[in-house]
């Protein structure tokens, strides 16, 4: 029996869609290297909403069967709103994934995390056995941390313990992330705070040191990860 509620079906992406053109061009790309009967890992952010509207289409006209895992839950939303049949990680392993980032470096190196999903989406890309990141021009970067602070996603409790680790790390400042929309600070879907630390010097060993701090569920940053970054002109 189905709900009498039209809500998802009518839900819409929340932010305009800077950049959009590019990132139709991605998802265009993206879905076509989707194949019959995989199980497709789904990051999240706008890039991601739009590749699923094209993977969509591909289900339609084409009677594909796939099924994805969602690394968050507007993006789950977005797959009950298109028909996409979805799992989990309990049941099932990724053949691939993808993703948006908001920096890349010559080297791959990420950060990723302003949407507040980073644990689901490093999880996700640990399990695939291929990973593609989406991204236009603009999140091309020479060196990590030149435009965005890197997300901590923190236990709440340990909030004042982590800042101050961070801080002792070498970060230049720390800021608890506010919600839009909402009072207060943004709440993770695992019911934790995002703390944005702004490094000088983001080195290749940063990423695990900041996970090893006690409190720390996981951070943006995506040293050394086997991606394959798909940039569009």
């Amino acid at each position: 029996m189905k709900w009498e509620s039209s809500l998802v079906e009518h839900l819409q992406w929340s932010d305009t869609i800077t950049n959009r053109e590019s990132k139709e061009q991605l998802a265009r790309m993206i879905a076509m290297r989707v194949q019959e009967g995989e199980i497709i890992g789904a990051g999240s952010g706008s890039t991601v909403y739009l590749a699923l509207l094209a993977i969509a289409e591909r289900i339609r006209t084409e009677n594909l069967h796939v099924t994805v895992i969602p690394a968050s839950m507007e993006i789950s939303m977005e797959c009950v709103r298109l028909g996409i049949p979805q799992t989990t990680l309990w049941m099932c392993r990724p053949d691939w994934t993808f993703d948006g980032a908001d920096e890349v470096d010559p080297d791959h190196n990420l950060i990723k995390g302003r949407g507040g999903a980073l644990f689901k989406e490093k999880l996700l890309i640990c399990s695939s056995n291929r990973t593609f990141i989406l991204v236009d021009e603009s999140k091309q970067v020479s060196f990590l941390g030149s435009r965005f602070p890197v997300p901590i996603e923190v236990f709440p409790m340990a909030l004042p313990y982590v800042e101050r680790e961070v801080l002792t790390m070498g970060a230049l400042r720390t800021e608890l992330r506010l919600a839009k929309g909402k009072d207060g600070p943004v709440i993770t879907e695992n019911g934790n705070l995002i703390l944005d630390a702004w490094f000088g010097n983001i080195h290749s060993s940063l990423e695990k040191e900041i996970k090893s701090i006690t409190g720390v569920v996981e951070n943006g940053l995506f040293m050394g990860y086997d991606v394959e970054v798909m940039v569009a002109k």
